[in-house]
This record gives C-alpha cells, sequence and structure tokens, in this order.
C-alpha cells in the first residue's frame, strides 16, 4: 500500500549496484528502513543527493504489512536546506548527530514529541547564522529527556560531583566506579542543561573545554544505552569545535 511519510535521514548503506539502503526517523513510524533504487536516468523520481545525513524528506513508499524494509516510489524534499550542506562546520555537526542518532535512536513506534524536537532543532541550525558552536552539546542533553536518559539534577549544590553512572549528583566522591566528575565539570554540565538554542551563545567555553564536554556526554550516553558504539565522526567534531 503507497503512504506517504516525512523522515529525518540517520544514514545510507549501498545495497547491490542498484539500491541503497536509507534509514529514517519517521513520523508516524519511528526508526524505518527504506530501499532507495539508484537512478539510471535523470528524470528518476528519487534521488540520492536527497538522503544527505539528517535531510529532511517527504517519501511515497511501498508499506507491505508483511514488510520489514519498505520500497521508496518517489522522494522530495520536505525542506530544502539553506546552508547547512554548504558550511563545513554545519555539515560536521550534522554528520555527527545523524551517526550519534543512528545509534541511540532505535524504536520502530511513533514518538510525535521526539519527532518534532528533531525536526524543529535541525531547521534551526540550518537557518541559525552565528553563535552555534555549543549547538551539539545543547542538542544531545536536551535529547536524553526525550529517550527517558534525563539526569536527575535536583538538589545540586556547589562542590558536587556527578555520577555519570547513576546520573546524579552527589556531595561524596562515587566509590567503586570511576564514571564520574568533579565539582568544576559538575558545574558545567548543570549550565549546559540550562541553556536553550537561543542562550547557548552565552555560554562561553574554551577548546579544550568544549572538546571535555562532549566527552562527558558521550560517555553519559554509553553508560545508559546498551551496545552503543565509539561513534568515527566523534573526532572530526572534536577537531572543529573543541
Amino acid at each position: 500500500m503507497l503512504q506517504t511519510t516525512q523522515g529525518i535521514v540517520l544514514r545510507t548503506v549501498k545495497y547491490a549496484d542498484t539500491s541503497m539502503i536509507a534509514d529514517l526517523y519517521t513520523r508516524e513510524s519511528g526508526r524505518t528502513s527504506f530501499v532507495v533504487r539508484l537512478p539510471r536516468t535523470r528524470k528518476s523520481a528519487v534521488k540520492p543527493v536527497l538522503f544527505q545525513p539528517l535531510a529532511l524528506v517527504e517519501l511515497v513508499a511501498d508499506f507491505r504489512p508483511t514488510a520489514t524494509i519498505y520500497r521508496v516510489r518517489e522522494a522530495k524534499s520536505a525542506y530544502p536546506f539553506a546552508s547547512l550542506p554548504y558550511d563545513p562546520c554545519k555539515s560536521a555537526i550534522a554528520l555527527f548527530l545523524a551517526e550519534f542518532l543512528c545509534r541511540a535512536v532505535r524504536e520502530e513506534a511513533e514518538n510525535h514529541p521526539l519527532y518534532a524536537y528533531l525536526w524543529h532543532s535541525i531547521v534551526w541550525l540550518d537557518e541559525c547564522r552565528e553563535g552555534f558552536a555549543n549547538f551539539h552539546l545543547v542538542f544531545l542533553m536536551r535529547l536524553a529527556r526525550f529517550l527517558g536518559l534525563a539526569p536527575n539534577l535536583e538538589g545540586y549544590r556547589a562542590g558536587d560531583y556527578f555520577d555519570l553512572q547513576n546520573a546524579c549528583f552527589t556531595s561524596l566522591r562515587p566509590q567503586g566506579h570511576s564514571h564520574y566528575i568533579g565539582p568544576e565539570e559538575a558545574a558545567r554540565l548543570l549550565s549546559l542543561t540550562r541553556m536553550n538554542y537561543a542562550t547557548m551563545h552565552l555560554f562561553g567555553m574554551n577548546r579544550m573545554e568544549r572538546a571535555r564536554c562532549l566527552d562527558i556526554i558521550n560517555e553519559y550516553y554509553r553508560l545508559h544505552l546498551p551496545d552503543f558504539p565509539e561513534l568515527k565522526s566523534l573526532d572530526v567534531l572534536k577537531a572543529l569545535f573543541g
């Protein structure tokens, strides 16, 4: 049955010589895989260039009840980007976040709040002209809420440690494991949780501090998501925004 849906491109993998598999986070079905036939002519209804990391696309696909991968019949941009594919820094952010979401978001069910958050965030990044160096950090901190991984921020007092494993602040250094950060970094992490896209440019960090924040957030997700791997694009992003 042919249906129209919108989705966010997470990754593509070449499939044989004539097709590729595209993993998207869709509005109606959550994480979904599609077969995209590679065009043989310029007049093809589906162009692979549409399926760039974090691209926002509209698809007409054959959703058969017994299938787990659906064949795309038509595709077009649901939101033509103005800057994201053309700005090297924004492209690096998109590549990293697409890889991150591909590993972190695995549910095959609709989640409208998460979908709306992702869509709004991507559009915001595309439209932003400056002051987005902290975007990926704020994005990941806020994403944790939608994945049910938000840390417990209650009861914080200056000088507290943050226990990454138990996702809470503590006045005493955690014993029995090494997954924690000291008071200075804990205070910085708390500040990040209070930031949004409009105010994040006010949160000044130097190169080392930003890279360290990214390492801490990445470690936090690895502790709380099963089988979360090392991300290939992490070092690229740290080199640009570290």
